[in-house]
């Protein structure tokens, strides 16, 4: 009974995300090099995400352009932001981007990265009587609709012989999932770090299932179709792409310093960013066959599920434009 409800909330999320605007449909053609000084890149961000990166391998200095940053909860609403023009380029997961492709919203994936899948997990409270994903059956589980964490769950379940109608979904932002697991308001949480991090050393929450042999683990750079149609601003996406490589690089091998100014900038425990930072930064991966593969089984897995109406075509938003581009910084 619950799938009508489901299909209704998310043909709302893809007729927003179809919207009109003045954005260019199509894909804006590769512009000629240009000089990105003046210019304002809008970067959609998230809580201890990109900005926080860039800060702690000290590359948002001498920047030929400025920065403007906008802080969201989670993917879907930054891909709105994007297809809207109201950011230039902002990273999400997995699952908000197959979202993006069924609407055909007017933003093209720029680079990707792929991270550990351990910290993408189902987390439920220390004292309960749930050890298995099939246990989740009937159970109430918070998530947030079109993230990372919805994908992740939808493996999951299909891979312990069950589906989203098995479950009593509970479509909740990080915050307030986070207050309703520790509220005892809902059963289960599929979530990422830091909130697993935090989760587990706050709460003690037990992981039953983790991304392993199921999430693919990637990330992606969105940029609006807006931005690429501008050759000033197509440029300093370039040079911000180049930066966001080299911050996850440095990451990967000064981990204690990233932990250190994400908790700072958080306000987060240093315990939770320095065992959420352990598990690996994402790093940058190229976007090719095996990534469009991925994606597009993602993608059919919603389909076959009801959950996003028709196929998807992954790689019609897969833009590689940048690659190869810029050398590392």
């Amino acid at each position: 009974m619950r799938r009508p409800s489901v299909l209704v909330g998310v043909a709302l999320v893809l007729v927003v995300l179809a919207g009109c605007s003045s954005v260019p449909r199509s894909r804006p053609p590769v512009q000629p090099p240009a000089d990105p000084a003046g210019v304002v890149l809008h970067v959609g961000d998230q809580k201890g995400g990109t900005q926080s990166l860039l800060r702690a391998a000290n590359l948002l200095g001498g920047l030929p352009y400025r920065i403007e940053w906008t802080t969201f909860s989670a993917g879907p609403p930054l891909i709105e932001a994007a297809r809207s023009g109201a950011i230039d380029i902002g990273q999400t997961g997995n699952t908000p981007v197959i979202f993006a492709a069924a609407a055909k919203a007017r933003v093209q994936l720029v680079a990707a990265s792929q991270g550990n899948v351990v910290s993408d997990a189902i987390l439920v409270p220390h004292d309960s009587p749930i050890h298995t994903v099939a246990d989740l059956r009937g159970k109430k589980v918070a998530f947030g609709k079109g993230t990372s964490a919805h994908g992740q769950l939808l493996y999951t379940l299909r891979a312990a012989g069950l589906t989203m109608d098995d479950i009593d979904p509970s479509y909740l932002q990080p915050s307030d999932a986070y207050a309703a697991f520790k509220q005892g308001q809902v059963d289960a949480w599929a979530t990422w770090d830091p909130y697993t991090a935090q989760a587990q050393l706050e709460s003690g929450a037990r992981v039953i299932a983790t991304g392993d042999g199921t999430a693919n683990g990637y990330s992606f750079e969105v940029a609006s179709n807006e931005a690429l149609a501008d050759p000033r601003k197509q440029a300093a996406v370039a040079d911000y792409l180049r930066r966001v490589d080299a911050a996850m690089r440095y990451s990967d091998t000064h981990r204690d310093q990233r932990a250190v100014v994400w908790s700072r900038e958080t306000k987060l425990a240093l315990p939770v960013t320095q065992l959420a930072a352990q598990r690996g930064p994402d790093l940058p991966v190229p976007m090719d066959d095996r990534l469009v593969a991925s994606e597009q089984d993602l993608a059919d897995a919603f389909s076959d599920a009801g959950v996003i109406p028709g196929r998807v075509r992954f790689a019609d938003i897969v833009d590689r434009r940048f690659e190869g581009r810029a050398a590392p910084l």
